[in-house]
């Protein structure tokens, strides 16, 4: 449906999300008129300022946003690779630094992230939630427990969370 969010009610527009996201960048102008320009292209932007973002495989982050999707109303910004190989999701500022987990990548202060437009997709990325302008992110105990629910039920269901194979393929497709 467009204009919705998984757990969520849509939140804000995609001009507040642009702006939420163009803010971080060394010159927020030249990074909007790229997107218009080319929405379907990507902007390189610094992690670390007004978010983190934890890079897991697929095959855990999946089950994860399944779960936190159950948890709370709407979680924070989660990104995908085409493949569906790894999934970003965005937390906090600093929670990068503080994470400890095997297979996950934190990009912090001093890191840079390939960001696509908040309303579609490009080479190679997809939002699975958009960003919504707000500023929401997910909390990091949030996620921790997510993860260990979704590890917890990987385990002992082969693979599945609620009779559910990780994250929904077609979820954030407008």
């Amino acid at each position: 449906m467009a204009g919705t969010t998984p757990g969520g009610t849509g939140g804000g527009s995609t001009r507040d999300a642009v702006g939420w996201l163009v803010a971080v960048a060394p010159d927020p102008a030249a990074c909007r008129r790229q997107w218009e320009r080319d929405p379907s292209g990507t902007v390189l932007l610094p992690a670390g300022q007004r978010w983190d973002v934890l890079t897991l495989p697929a095959s855990l982050g999946g089950p994860a946003l399944d779960v936190l999707i159950r948890l709370v109303e709407r979680p924070g910004p989660v990104l995908a690779d085409s493949g569906e190989e790894r999934m970003g999701f965005f937390v906090p500022p600093g929670t990068a630094a503080r994470w400890l987990g095997t297979g996950v990548r934190g990009a912090g202060r001093g890191t840079w992230i390939v960001v696509p437009h908040p309303g579609g997709r490009a080479y190679g990325l997809r939002w699975l939630v958009p960003p919504d302008g707000s500023g929401a992110l997910t909390d990091p105990a949030i996620l921790e427990l997510a993860l260990h629910e979704a590890a917890a039920a990987l385990g002992e269901g082969g693979g599945r969370v609620n009779g559910e194979r990780g994250a929904d393929p077609g979820r954030g497709k407008s």
